[in-house]
């Protein structure tokens, strides 16, 4: 048997409201949306995807890491050409840069709903 990853599921409140971010952030379609739940795909290929689950009581991470605070239990890596240009682009669409950046080569963002995500160039 093989294995594949088929997709990569974020939790929050509204969760068209963040596909619809992450939708025009990747240029990316909808495969299927209901109340509870949206995925995107590329439009080249079906899997893997990203998808939104309804999570009431979602609570950011806290970036940096803290001791006793809401830990980061992943985040997604999104490589881009052009640094400057796809930061300010996010940041239009509703993506807040992080004051803490651990390297000159990667931004660190959050999404409108907290969720934390990294821009970077290739060979970063």
């Amino acid at each position: 048997m093989t294995t594949t990853l088929g997709g990569f599921v974020l939790g929050t409140p509204d969760p068209q409201a963040l596909a619809d971010f992450y939708r025009a952030l990747l240029a990316w379609e909808e495969a299927e949306r209901s109340a509870q739940w949206v995925r995107l795909r590329d439009p080249a290929r079906e899997r893997p995807g990203l998808s939104f689950q309804l999570e009431a009581d979602h609570t950011p991470p806290v970036w940096p890491q803290r001791p006793g605070s809401q830990q980061m239990q992943a985040h997604l890596d999104l490589q881009v050409d052009d640094l400057e240009a796809e930061t300010e682009r996010a940041c239009a669409l509703g993506a807040t840069e992080e004051a803490h950046q651990p390297q000159n080569d990667v931004r660190v963002l959050r999404d409108p709903h907290g969720h934390l995500f990294c821009l970077f160039l290739p060979g970063a």
